[in-house]
């Protein structure tokens, strides 16, 4: 009960949000280290500060635990919870003060998976850049899912359908996979395989160990013996540069395999069980905000015009050498700054794996 009574005196009298959000941080972070990480400050100085705020309340907020692991007390938790509040208000405000923004002109933080941007997302972004000048894409790689109600991004580019009601976005196009190995070693084979188990004896190019969460990765583990893979990587993008270099059959998804002539597909059709989607989503409340619109319009409408190409009809699967190779200098023209038709319908949002 003093302790309750130390915590709600000091709280009552509170006049550095910035202390606050060092114990949120420490809270959700569970460490000291990845809390300052966030917070963009060095570890003495959030851990001087820490201590200082300690030593004012004359209460412990984290009990320090083996291995640099910050576990919260009762009255951390307290802390942390009406702290979580105030951001909530303070990213609700900015929110609405955004979304009523009618300039073409600003940051914009967007987030994609490492293949989408390198594969068709990054000279969309050269033509939008060509459009609205005024406009500054900042763009994150990152496979993890960032939180568009915390402003880690404004818009996102996610792989499944969304769930979060307070999201808003639409579907781009469906996703297909299938197998992907050099074209002498597709020639040497007599083509593609009609199944995916005609590529029984193939050595192949996989994920890390202890990948899950991953549908791709979780069929090579599944249907594949361990001494089946020749060598393994965490990036897609790494996985389709071994398979070109001839390390093995990479699963990968189809708007990347067909689009790069220096691979052809082993597995002649996407495989189903496969099929994912590509959205794009932002927070509801910055929806109309001007740079957010122009960006579905011009960015969205020209990957939804690639429909074919991400659902695997883009190139034929047994595709020569010539139509790859001007699928690939494709890849890399400028895009007309015309509108595409729109694809899919808006809808709410959700957390999904980045792929």
């Amino acid at each position: 009960m003093r302790d309750c009574k130390r915590f709600w005196c000091y709280a009552g009298t509170m006049d550095d949000w910035n202390e606050l959000r060092l114990v949120l941080a420490i809270q959700r972070a569970g460490s000291l280290t990845a809390a300052a990480k966030a917070l963009a400050v060095d570890h003495s100085t959030a851990f001087r500060r820490l201590n200082a705020l300690e030593a004012r309340l004359d209460l412990r907020l984290f009990e320090r635990l083996p291995g640099g692991l910050y576990q919260a007390t009762a009255a951390g938790e307290r802390m942390a919870v009406a702290a979580e509040r105030m951001e909530d208000e303070a990213l609700a405000l900015d929110r609405d003060i955004t979304g009523r923004d009618h300039r073409l002109s600003g940051r914009l933080r967007v987030t994609s998976s490492e293949t989408l941007a390198y594969s068709r997302l990054t000279r969309h972004l050269a033509s939008f850049r060509q459009a609205h000048p005024g406009i500054v894409v900042e763009l994150a790689i990152d496979n993890r899912v960032l939180s568009l109600s915390r402003r880690e991004a404004d818009i996102a580019f996610r792989p499944v359908r969304p769930r979060e009601g307070d999201l808003w976005g639409r579907k781009l196009a469906g996703m297909a996979w299938t197998f992907y190995g050099t074209p002498a070693l597709a020639a040497a084979n007599g083509g593609p395989a009609a199944a995916a188990a005609d590529l029984a004896g193939q050595t192949f190019v996989g994920w890390q160990e202890g990948t899950a969460g991953i549908r791709a990765a979780d069929w090579l583990a599944q249907h594949l013996p361990a001494d089946a893979i020749a060598y393994r990587s965490n990036s897609l993008v790494n996985q389709a540069v071994a398979a070109k270099a001839g390390l093995g059959l990479a699963l990968l998804p189809c708007y990347l395999g067909d689009s790069d002539p220096g691979l052809a597909r082993a597995l002649a059709e996407p495989m189903p069980e496969l099929t994912g989607e590509l959205w794009i989503v932002t927070h509801g409340d910055l929806k109309n905000t001007a740079r957010i619109r122009a960006f579905f319009d011009l960015v969205g409408n020209g990957l939804a015009a690639e429909k074919r190409l991400f659902e695997g009809h883009g190139v034929p699967a047994v595709a020569g050498r010539d139509q790859a190779r001007k699928e690939q200098n494709r890849l890399h023209s400028p895009v007309p700054n015309k509108p595409h038709p729109a694809a899919g319908s808006s809808c709410a949002s959700a957390p999904a794996r980045e792929l």
